[in-house]
């Protein structure tokens, strides 16, 4: 049985084969914390803080994800380990219900929060643990991978226990509601930019494994 779920794994897995799995979501994680920062340190009249600006934003980060994900399948993956075609549960659901997770320990803590009229502090750790956890599924292809999983651990406990003061400069100081405190929000933008350069690197590194194990089907038939 146990291999039978091997088998039905190896098409998830395979689309993480080169990093680019956890390139595009630490991309993401990265942008949303330097366009969350944006819109922080500049006036509430700039294009960072306008719809059209928000919806711009996000179609280029998008728009690089996809292409860039395409483009290194496309010139180094396939002309070494072949051609997959996902299925589109593979390439839009599993992705979609990583990030709906991580939304609904969010929301249901932000309700609870307005509801108590409480600050969203322990909301933060949950929101990291809820990020952590998605990467579990990544450290099915090397072991190696739970190291970055107990660095996001740590980091949790790190930002949570940072100075009032460094977590509110992220967010200039400025509180958006009486729940959403700048340290609330400062701690979700640092959060934010510390799992995304995980991402980052996790990513990276699987990408020079790949890139130093792996050749081109031509060469290998030499």
């Amino acid at each position: 049985m146990e291999q039978v779920e091997n088998v039905l794994e190896r098409p998830k897995l395979y689309y993480n084969i080169d990093g680019v799995g956890e390139l595009g979501i630490g991309f993401m994680l990265l942008a949303y914390a330097l366009l969350g920062w944006l819109q922080l340190h500049s006036s509430p009249n700039s294009a960072w803080n306008q719809m059209y600006g928000f919806f711009l934003y996000c179609g280029v980060m998008v728009a690089i994800i996809h292409f860039g994900s395409k483009a290194i399948k496309n010139r180094i993956t396939y002309w070494r380990t072949g051609f997959v075609d996902y299925r589109p549960r593979d390439k839009y659901w599993i992705p979609l219900g990583l990030g709906l997770a991580v939304s609904t320990v969010f929301s249901v803590g932000l309700y609870v929060a307005m509801l108590r009229h409480s600050e969203m502090s322990l909301l933060v750790p949950l929101a990291g643990v809820a990020i952590a956890a998605c990467y579990v599924r990544f450290t099915k292809q090397a072991r190696w991978k739970w190291s970055t999983f107990g660095a996001m651990a740590l980091s949790v406990l790190v930002i949570a226990a940072l100075p009032t003061e460094v977590a509110e400069a992220f967010a200039n100081h400025r509180d958006l509601t009486p729940v959403l405190t700048a340290k609330v929000v400062g701690a979700y933008g640092l959060m934010f930019a510390v799992y995304g350069a995980l991402f980052m690197i996790s990513g990276g590194i699987s990408f020079w494994l790949y890139l130093r194990h792996t050749q081109p089907a031509a060469q290998e038939v030499e």
